[in-house]
Order: structure tokens, then sequence, then C-alpha cells
């Protein structure tokens, strides 16, 4: 058996499964972008796909009933960049697949936000939402502030969005603190104390 690169509670993630992970990266389409093989760079790439071989174990794991028929997509999920920021690289990745989409829901469905924080952001971002523009002579003139009423409904799913978001990568990072287990050379990448990690203050 090839050697070991990490656990999930019983289960075995090999350095075979990512070395398996590192040529499908490696084959697509950034390949030219991926930092050379044996650097300290790739190591930390190898690390980091190490994260994303766990998490997609630790979800494939959930025990929770889930509707893969219903399952949002991916866009839905996450419509930009921020949102990927907002849930992290792994997570992010671990939402490529419909299972893992479906247990998110499954995860994020009793999330809700108040109407209380829905006015507090209006009063923050009240130009946020709004549709209004103002042209005259080729100049464009800022929005008038959106009517709370208005646009109630867009943020609140914003928010809801958001919110969910941030319950699952609390849901995700949590169930990996407590069954996963790295080997050597297979810490997280921003892990202070491997060598590679070169983030310092």
């Amino acid at each position: 058996m090839s050697a070991v690169a990490a656990t999930v509670g019983s289960h075995v993630v090999t350095v075979a499964d990512v070395d398996a992970r590192e040529r499908v990266v490696r084959s697509g389409r950034r390949e030219h972008a991926l930092p050379r093989p044996g650097s300290s760079e790739a190591r930390q790439l190898r690390r980091w796909l190490t994260q994303v071989l766990v998490a997609e174990r630790v979800v494939a794991m959930w025990e929770g009933p889930v509707d893969l028929d219903t399952a949002p997509g991916e866009d839905d999920l996450l419509p930009d960049t921020v949102a990927r920021m907002e849930v992290g690289s792994v997570a992010a990745a671990t939402l490529a697949d419909r299972r893992g989409r479906a247990v998110f829901a499954a995860v994020t469905g009793g999330v809700r936000v108040p109407e209380a924080a829905v006015a507090d952001y209006h009063e923050r971002n009240p130009l946020r939402f709004s549709s209004s523009r103002h042209d005259a002579g080729g100049w464009r003139r800022a929005p008038d502030p959106a009517r709370l009423d208005d646009v109630r409904a867009e943020i609140a799913a914003h928010l809801l969005a958001a919110a969910r978001r941030r319950e699952y990568r609390r849901w995700l990072d949590a169930r990996c603190a407590s069954l996963v287990t790295l080997a050597p050379g297979y810490e997280h990448p921003g892990d202070p104390r491997q060598p590679d990690n070169t983030h310092r203050h």
C-alpha cells in the first residue's frame, strides 16, 4: 500500500491519491501556471491538494439525509470570486461535486437572517441594490438610495447566501479538525511549523 498522507477517521488518503490528483490538476488548462515539480511551491500545492482530498472525504462521510435531485448548482452557491474567497478554496472545491452541494444544503438549511440584520445592512449600504441612475450630458450621477421595501428581498438573499457559506465553512473546518490527521510533509499549507510556509509576520 502507498504511504499515508492523511487519515480521515478510519479512512486513509494515500500519497498515491495525492499523486493522482496532482496529475489531474497538471493535465488541465492552467498547467503552465503551476509550480515546477519538486519546488517549495509545488510541495505547497500538494499540501493544498491533500486538504481538498480530506475535505472531500469528510463531506462523503456525511450521514444525514441529502437530496441530490434538488442540490443547488455550483454557480448558485459560488456566483463570483468574492463568494469563493468567503468560503475558502478548499470548501469551494468540495462544492464542485453535486453531493458536496447537497451536503451544503443539508448543513445550512436551518440558517436564517433576522429582519433587523436586513434593515441594518440597508442603513449601512443604502446604494448597494439601487437601480436608479441619472445621466445628464454624458455624465453619470450617483444613484439615489433605494427604499428598504424595494430591496428587502435582494438584501435578505444576499445576506442569507453569505451566512450559509460561513456556516458551511465552520462545519467543514470543525469536522476536519475532529476527524483529520495529516502526515509529516502533508501539513496544512498555512501551518507555520512546516518548512515551506513562507508567510511571516
